[in-house]
């Protein structure tokens, strides 16, 4: 079976705006099968900056509900030490989802290359902000 590439992403959310916005958007990724859902992990920090992780089978009846659709794979991958470097860096007061998804779209190009016997040299996700300055910057140094 082959795989495609593996993102790691966690998302931090404040509880007292929590409503569920971004469930209907990785719904249409997970149905389209451009990603597959294989490790979730809840991270909820209180007022006093105690955290605790739960695992899918952890949660509440309906707050499993609510990810139930995704038809994650708990795969367990998600490491202690993965949540406690996320939760460091999480307020007070938030809740913070902790994916791991694999990306499905890559399957068939990765095939491709390998039959072609290439390989990967570097592989680097350039977040949305970095892309959005460096473009600013540059139609600056255009203009």
């Amino acid at each position: 079976m082959s795989y495609g590439p593996v993102d790691f992403l966690a998302l931090e959310f404040d509880n007292l705006k929590l409503k569920g916005e971004i469930m209907p958007a990785l719904m249409e990724l997970v149905e389209n099968k451009v990603v597959r859902v294989i490790d979730l992990v809840v991270v909820q920090k209180g007022q006093d900056g105690k955290y605790e992780a739960l695992e899918m089978q952890q949660l509440a009846p309906e707050v499993i509900a609510i990810y139930d659709p995704l038809m994650a794979e708990i795969s367990g991958i998600i490491q202690v030490e993965d949540l406690d470097a996320i939760a460091e860096q999480m307020e007070n007061n938030t809740t913070a989802a902790v994916f791991l998804f694999e990306n499905l779209w890559a399957i068939k190009f990765k095939q491709a290359v390998l039959r072609a016997n290439g390989r990967v040299l570097a592989q680097e996700r350039i977040p949305h902000e970095v892309v959005e300055e460096a473009l600013a910057i540059f139609a600056q140094a255009k203009g």
